[in-house]
This record gives C-alpha cells, sequence and structure tokens, in this order.
C-alpha cells in the first residue's frame, strides 16, 4: 500500500500557507467602583464566574478571555468602568518611561488613526508633573502607532459624552500602570433615567444599595421615598435578570481584536435568562407628584414599568402590598447635611421606622445616612452594610429588622 504523501506542517496539502489560527486573546482587567463598594462587587463578579484577583480600594482585579470583558460591561450593576491593562513597568526617568511605553501592545487596542483621549495621574513618584509624563507618553504613542492622543481635562463625568478611546496612566511609587477603558460612558448611565428628581441617586450605588440590603427578589421591595424611581428600577432589573448594559454600546467593540460572534453568544444567553416579569411587587412612592412622574417615565424606558407600582403618598400612608410574605424597605432618605435640616428630619427617619415596625412586620429596612444621629432614630438592631460617598458627602447604608 502507497504511504500517505506528508504534509508540511504550516501548509495545507496543495502546498499554499494555511491560515493561522485566531489568537484567544487573554486580558488582564480591573473592575472600577465607588470607593466603599468593593466587597458588593465582589460578590457580584463571583456570581458571574468570574476570576476575581486581588481586592484594592476602588475595584476589584480579574483575569480572562474575551467572554469575561465581554459579561463584565454586560453585567456588573455596581461597576463603574472595567479596564483593560495595557503594560506595567518601572519608570524613575523621562526617558525610561518613554522607552517602556513604546514597547506596549498598543495594536491589541487601538485602530490607526483613531482620535485617542490620555489621562495621567501620579503620586510618590520621582516623575510627579502629569503634563510632562502625558507628553512623554503620548510622544511614545505617536512613534509606535502614529497615533497623537489628546489629554483628557475634567472629571470622569465631563468624558462621558466623548467616544474617543480612554488611555489611562497612572504613576504611584515610580510604578507606572497603563490601561485602556473597556466601557465607554461610564457604566452607570443605564440609559434609563433622563427624568430626574431632587438629589438623584446614581444607579451604581443604587443597585449596590440593593444587594448590600439583602433583599431577596422572590419576596417584596420597597421605597417609600422613591424620588425618581432609582432603587426600584435597579430592584426590577434585578429581579428580572435584566443586564444593565444589555441595550448600550461599549468601547471594547472598537478594538480591533473585538470578536463579535462571541459578544453575540454572550448577548444571547443574556436574554435567555430574562424573567418575563419580577416574581415578587416591587413599590415605590414619593410625596412628590413630580418626582413620581419621573419615576414612572423612566421605569418606562429601562421596560420595567409593569413591574413596579409608583404612588404619591407620604410615609405615613405606606402599606405592604396583599399577602403574608415579608420583604425589604430599601430607601435613601434626605440627609440633614445642614444643622436645621438635621432637626427636621429626625421625625422622617423616627416615621420610617416606626411604620416599618408597626405595619411591615418581618420586614428589613435598609437607608443610606450621612448622621448616626438621624438613622438611629430608625431602630431595631442597627448594623453597617457599606460605606462609601454620595455626591462628595461620606453615607454609610444600615440594616435594621423590625
Amino acid at each position: 500500500m502507497a504511504a500517505k504523501a506528508r504534509v508540511p506542517r504550516g501548509r495545507s496539502p496543495r502546498g499554499a500557507p494555511s491560515k493561522p489560527a485566531p489568537r484567544a486573546e487573554r486580558y488582564d482587567l480591573f473592575a472600577i467602583c465607588a470607593p466603599g463598594l468593593e466587597r458588593v462587587l465582589e460578590v457580584e463578579m463571583s456570581a458571574l464566574g468570574l476570576a476575581v484577583g486581588k481586592s484594592d480600594v476602588g475595584g476589584v482585579a480579574f483575569a480572562g478571555g474575551s467572554s469575561a470583558l465581554f459579561r463584565s460591561n454586560l453585567w456588573l450593576r455596581t461597576a463603574t468602568r472595567v479596564i483593560a491593562r495595557v503594560g506595567d513597568f518601572h519608570a524613575r526617568l523621562f526617558d525610561e518611561l518613554e522607552r517602556h511605553a513604546r514597547r506596549l501592545e498598543w495594536s491589541r487596542f487601538l485602530c490607526a488613526g483613531q482620535p485617542v483621549r490620555l489621562r495621567v495621574s501620579t503620586s510618590k513618584s520621582r516623575l510627579y508633573h502629569t503634563g510632562a509624563v502625558a507628553q512623554r507618553i503620548a510622544e511614545a504613542m505617536e512613534k509606535s502607532t502614529g497615533i497623537a492622543p489628546t489629554v483628557a481635562a475634567g472629571s470622569e463625568d465631563d468624558e462621558e459624552t466623548d467616544e474617543a478611546p480612554l488611555v489611562i496612566v497612572r504613576l504611584f511609587r515610580d510604578r507606572c500602570t497603563v490601561s485602556i477603558d473597556s466601557s465607554g460612558a461610564l457604566l452607570h448611565r443605564r440609559g434609563y433615567r433622563l427624568a430626574t428628581a431632587k438629589a438623584p441617586l446614581r444607579e451604581t450605588l443604587a443597585a449596590a444599595l440593593v444587594l448590600a440590603s439583602g433583599w431577596d427578589p422572590a419576596t417584596p421591595l420597597l421605597d417609600p421615598l422613591c424620588g425618581a424611581g432609582t432603587i426600584p428600577i435597579e430592584g426590577a432589573l434585578l429581579a428580572r435578570r435584566i443586564p444593565p448594559g444589555l441595550s448600550r454600546r461599549f468601547a471594547f467593540m472598537e478594538w480591533p481584536g473585538f470578536h463579535s460572534p462571541t459578544w453575540d453568544r454572550v448577548i444571547d444567553e443574556a436574554r435567555a435568562q430574562v424573567l418575563p416579569f419580577a416574581p415578587a411587587p416591587i413599590l415605590g412612592s414619593d410625596r412628590d407628584a413630580g418626582a413620581v412622574t419621573a419615576a414612572r417615565a423612566n421605569a418606562e424606558r429601562a421596560g420595567v414599568a409593569a413591574d413596579i407600582v409608583f404612588e404619591e403618598k407620604v410615609i405615613s400612608r405606606v402599606t405592604p402590598p396583599a399577602g403574608d410574605t415579608a420583604g425589604a424597605i430599601v430607601a435613601n432618605p434626605p440627609y440633614g447635611v445642614r444643622v436645621g435640616d438635621r432637626d427636621a428630619l429626625r421625625n422622617l427617619y423616627a416615621q420610617l421606622g416606626n411604620v416599618a415596625r408597626e405595619r411591615f412586620p418581618g420586614w428589613s429596612v435598609t437607608a443610606l445616612s450621612a448622621d448616626p444621629r438621624l438613622d438611629g432614630q430608625i431602630g431595631g438592631n442597627m448594623e453597617t452594610v457599606l460605606q462609601t460617598k454620595n455626591g462628595g458627602i461620606a453615607v454609610r447604608a444600615v440594616r435594621s429588622t423590625s
């Protein structure tokens, strides 16, 4: 029997070079959150099956391929950004900084000719001038890629409408970490909150409050001070297993290595998990008619209007839904930052606690507070479940059971 012809490695039987298999992308990632929300975020990430690494102030590290990158952006409710590490190196001299920056794999994340933004921060480093660091990084990028980035100015919120990719450079103790944003607009931008009430609660913090409360989505949820409805809406999205990023675009979609079949699979899997309706009543009420109108409009845009009952109602008139299943009261009352406000709000917090004990036996009460003298009026066995800032004000979420 004639021996089979031996095919040289790397070539097809006809002698033409075979097409190399695409490289499986692997990323070192970091999910950024508001300081104080790290533990809630870490629990979220573990539930998604992500390879969680070290937790740091303001976020949690993890690693994975395209699926992990896509799912983290799509599903995380308490993260503000997901960034990918481009490089990490020691630099005490500008020549050293530029030399390392030229060697980074920029082509994995950036396409030639596209506009790029650059944001730099320095702390406790020999290279302390952010403008000079930004100039050297920009020069290195231009030499290696042909891309001349612009330096981003202002806060993160100022950048949310800019669609250009964002490169983040952080120098700390002479260690330079270069990352690229994979999210685009900050992740709290769900797209539903166009109507707002006074002192709106950011969506990521509202989600963290609901998660930290320990609420079981199979039981009722009530916010008697709902404002624009962010807490009930985030609760409804959670209860129905709707990913917060289902209706938006992400920065990683413009990366050269973006694999659309993997993204399509992640989206299909997410949509298959969505429940047709919330399994238990979700209620929101507020004494302000304008706030209730805004809440209904926001819930409609979020696709959960049928899952939430919003009512114009003062706390003293709030009652539980029909049935004997205990649930959770989750609220963001006014903080009373000014002394006069604190005195006026003492009755509001006490009323919240009294109504919970008298009409909602067995329910838990979780409230975001800036003053222990106010949240102490709620009563019950209080415990702090998270501490963070809201609008620059130090706040803590306290939980009690009636």
